[in-house]
């Protein structure tokens, strides 16, 4: 109950800081759109050549991008932490996070929190909408819990991956680039997987599982009973690789010495 306490604290003061800047939550807002927009359009470019892509429909392949833009709004709302190097490393401010009686990650995450970022699952759920209207598909009431899972179990994935990522800071201080190369393949997650060599869909599915992040779970909303296997596992990946991240997480800080003079 403690942290659930903090977790709304910091909540309502993230709020009241951003209602005084309205405007720049507007420009975050617009510019993820066009972000959205411009994926949107190399989709419709491909398909302007092809009418199915390994045997994936134009409307299929949406479906799969509007549930990837879902997990990936709770990630990035929740689990901001691209420049932990730079600001909790470099900079000296981890110092400060180990101060207090909270867990250190739990602030981390309290602290690059996006509310914001939640806006893109909300256009996510419409492509989906309208992806699943084209192609006649068929929801249970029950449908809706499974949604939530496999959200949830995508999200963790990525924040795995990610966190796991930030710990080699605590190893090794020096600026890197593995955090935009790795969020440059984690979107080959948007796209079905079948669609990539073998060593690429071995490396998507057990390695960096991003495809649990995107197709694997819209396999099971598409009806593609070949896939039902891997989109159940999605939450269990989630969880493993979550749970994998938090271990790396409290070991790098017991190697953590500080940022010195």
């Amino acid at each position: 109950m403690f942290y659930v306490s903090v977790f709304f604290q910091y909540m309502a003061q993230y709020i009241k800081t951003k209602l005084q800047y309205r405007t720049d939550l507007i420009v975050e807002f617009v510019s993820d759109l066009m972000f959205q927009a411009v994926n949107l359009i190399f989709i419709l470019v491909v398909f302007g050549h092809t009418q199915l892509l390994h045997g994936w429909t134009r409307d299929e392949i949406l479906f799969i991008y509007g549930f990837f833009l879902v997990p990936y709004a709770v990630f990035g709302a929740f689990f901001n932490i691209w420049d932990f190097n730079e600001r909790y490393i470099v900079r000296g401010e981890m110092d400060r996070v180990l101060t207090r009686p909270v867990h250190s990650l739990f602030q981390i995450i309290l602290e690059r929190m996006e509310l914001e970022s939640l806006l893109g699952g909300v256009t996510g759920i419409i492509i989906m909408i309208y992806a699943s209207s084209r192609l006649h598909l068929v929801f249970h009431w029950y449908d809706v819990l499974v949604f939530i899972v496999f959200v949830l179990g995508g999200a963790l994935v990525y924040a795995g991956v990610f966190i796991s990522l930030a710990t080699i800071s605590f190893w090794s201080d020096a600026r890197s680039s593995i955090m935009p190369m790795m969020y440059n393949i984690s979107n080959y997650g948007r796209y079905p997987i079948d669609i990539y060599n073998r060593f690429i869909r071995y490396i998507l599915t057990w390695i960096l599982p991003f495809a649990f992040v995107g197709v694997y779970p819209s396999a099971y909303f598409l009806g593609k009973t070949e896939w039902y296997g891997y989109a159940f596992l999605t939450p269990a990946m989630g969880l493993i690789f979550f749970i994998i991240a938090v271990f790396l997480w409290n070991a790098g800080v017991k190697r953590y010495r500080g940022a010195g003079n």
